[in-house]
């Protein structure tokens, strides 16, 4: 099959492998589209690692080969992959925090992804959900990891109320998918970023406002916007200066969602306001994907017209594209996301 390899930091070579094989309880999945994430782009970077040399765990695809201990999938089922998957026997699988699995199965990570034309998805009756057929290949796979972890955030963790203000700072694919959730709640939001063309698109996932912070300061911005603050904060990117920047945007008693994993810079670590959260009653919360039982509400949301992630791609590109997809990242150029569905 063919696939992109990542060879070396900053080296992804598009080459044939062999086609992948599975167990009795797995399941091979034909990439029908697979989501470009920031996340790729970490360990393309070398920031993050993997324990896979084919990236890409957005995506969704109809099942090929079906392993005899298989019961609720069989071949051509239309499916998506969660980057949540689990091994089910861990304390957290057996509390249904099966995000927090203590052996996750995630593809791109820790087994082949779908920067190629074949996945092997293990324990596929626990890590594969059936895509209902109101919702495209390219549109589940824009749920990927962004739509669904913001999701998580904005719904379950920081729990966003109609009528409430939101800021996200950083309005790539993470920060867009909070901006339309949050207002599919009926909540007021704010987008932050440097580029005009992510808050123009941010508009039209629903932020009421934007802030582009080249030009003026976002915190006395959203201060003066807000009349003291806002009541909820996402930093989507994950360097220091947005997750502080968020931090100081909220009112007394606002809660601040983490989502954007740190930068090499940061290497895990930002410095944040501690006095001022313990003077303001600050509630600092993060977020981990979405446990694979929740994917039902979601899909529903988006098969309803609720949610609609299609609209933050940008295009759809081939596996050669993604080279550049990631230098245009690097530079912070990008616009919305982009989804592979031509893997030849």
């Amino acid at each position: 099959m063919k696939a992109l390899v990542l060879e070396d930091v900053y080296k992804l070579v598009l080459t044939d492998v062999p086609d992948p094989t599975t167990d009795k309880d797995g399941v091979i999945v034909k990439v029908q589209a697979n989501g470009v994430c920031r996340s790729d782009w970490h360990v393309w970077a070398g920031e993050l690692a993997s324990g896979s040399n084919v990236l890409g765990h957005e995506l969704t695809g109809i099942i090929e080969e079906v392993g005899s201990e298989v019961k609720n999938f069989k071949k051509g089922d239309r499916v998506i992959v969660p980057i949540t998957g689990s091994e089910g026997s861990c304390p957290h699988c057996l509390k249904g925090n099966v995000h927090l699995c203590e052996s996750p199965d995630i593809p791109g990570f820790t087994y082949s992804g779908g920067f190629g034309e074949y996945v092997p998805v293990p324990h596929a009756d626990r890590n594969l959900v059936h895509l209902p057929e109101e919702v495209g290949f390219t549109e589940g796979a824009a749920l990927g990891c962004r739509v669904m972890t913001s999701y998580h955030g904005i719904v379950d963790i920081a729990k966003v109320r109609p009528g409430e203000t939101v800021v996200v700072y950083g309005c790539g694919g993470i920060g867009l998918s909070a901006i339309h959730i949050a207002n599919s709640l009926g909540a007021h939001v704010i987008g932050v970023d440097i580029n005009d063309a992510n808050l123009a698109l941010a508009k039209e996932m629903g932020a009421i406002h934007t802030i582009n912070s080249k030009n003026v300061n976002p915190i006395e911005a959203v201060q003066d916007l807000t009349g003291g603050g806002a009541n909820v904060s996402v930093d989507a990117l994950g360097i220091a200066q947005t997750c502080v920047n968020a931090i100081h945007s909220l009112r007394k008693g606002g809660r601040h969602l983490q989502i954007g994993v740190t930068s090499k810079a940061e290497s895990g670590f930002i410095s944040i306001p501690i006095d001022e959260m313990l003077m303001k009653g600050i509630h600092m919360y993060t977020t981990l994907g979405l446990p694979v039982h929740r994917f039902d509400t979601l899909l529903a949301s988006v098969a309803r017209g609720d949610l609609q992630p299609g609209r933050m791609v940008s295009g759809e590109i081939s596996l050669a594209d993604v080279n550049r997809v990631f230098e245009d990242m690097k530079n912070f150029s990008n616009t919305g996301t982009y989804v592979i569905t031509n893997f030849s």
